[in-house]
């Protein structure tokens, strides 16, 4: 494997567990081992391919290839235009042959950088998740960098505030991302880099490590909840070519009946504004996210003050009552 990107033997995620060749559905085989190669073949869960290769190829590790005639691709070009359709199309329109006619190339030469849609997806994943990072500070002491370019000296709560918002800008920018089973992500620079600078900015909240990862995965869930219901919502106009604004109009004679029942009170007796386009829920979640962890800050500074503190006033009360 190249550092380029170049590799030898064109492999396709579930081809090489399958013995079929790049881009054929042949040769599965059945009950779980099927189940489980067919979810690897759809190329919408990191780390389903070649676990090695992409580590390879996200870490520029491997030879170089002396021989044969100079790369007419790179494995960045690749990328890029991988990302390119997956934003403008959705996940299921990146394939290899699509990419090949993107790039204007054949389908086999692709697999000499990378060898399938799996890994591909891993390549892809690292590179937008690098997106928002900032550069390296030249003088970290002066303020903790989080993601998105914001240095906040020592402020853990606007390095969660910049947390999330650049992680909804950068979901709102590849939709797709919410399509992809991330459970196993193979760890390329960026993502490394990421969870760096983010525990870095989070470090004064003086908790224990496994909390401050809960706070990051409690934090990415919220955002990627909300960006979840502004995508499935321009997702359903797509689809089915009503505005919001039609489809509850739609509703509403069926809607006014049922308040006027009787049988919904709590609902009925609600503002006019109660479900208002106006009303900013991310902001709203953010706050109370932030509060929440304001207290678990207290409560661990205060059991910390405890466990420093008690012993000096018990020996100044044994000192006291030695004098008398």
């Amino acid at each position: 494997m190249a550092k380029d990107g170049a590799t030898t033997g064109p492999t396709d995620g579930a081809a090489t567990a399958t013995g079929a060749g790049p881009g054929t559905g042949t040769g599965t085989k059945t009950g779980t081992a099927s189940a489980a190669i067919g979810r690897a073949a759809d190329g919408t869960a990191t780390g389903s391919g070649d676990i090695a290769r992409s580590l390879e190829l996200l870490w520029g590790t491997g030879d170089r290839p002396s021989r044969g005639p100079k790369p007419g691709l790179t494995l960045d070009r690749i990328v890029t235009a991988a990302i390119a359709v997956a934003d403008a199309e959705g996940l299921s329109a990146v394939s290899m042959r699509r990419i090949s006619t993107e790039l204007g190339t054949g389908t086999m030469s692709l697999y000499r950088y990378v060898p399938g849609k799996a890994e591909l997806l891993d390549l892809m994943l690292d590179r937008v998740l690098g997106e928002p990072l900032s550069a390296e500070p030249d003088h970290p002491a002066a303020g903790h960098p989080v993601p998105g370019g914001h240095r906040v000296p020592g402020d853990w709560r606007g390095a969660i505030d910049t947390m999330a918002r650049t992680y909804l800008d950068n979901l709102g920018r590849h939709p797709w991302l919410l399509k992809i089973n991330q459970a196993r992500t193979v760890l390329g620079p960026s993502a490394l880099r990421g969870l760096e600078l983010s525990l870095t900015a989070l470090r004064s909240m003086g908790l224990r490590d496994p909390e401050l990862i809960g706070v990051i995965i409690t934090v990415n869930s919220f955002v990627e909840g909300l960006a979840r219901t502004r995508a499935d919502a321009a997702e359903a106009v797509a689809q089915t070519g009503l505005s919001d604004e039609e489809f509850w109009e739609n509703q509403r004679p069926y809607l006014e009946r049922a308040m006027l029942s009787g049988a919904y009170p709590t609902m009925a007796g609600m503002s006019e504004d109660t479900f208002s386009a106006d009303f900013d829920h991310f902001a709203f979640g953010l706050r109370r996210l932030i509060a929440g962890f304001e207290a678990l800050v207290t409560e661990r500074a205060a059991e910390e003050e405890a466990r420093t503190d008690g012993p000096r006033t018990d020996r100044a009360a044994e000192a006291a009552t030695d004098r008398t």
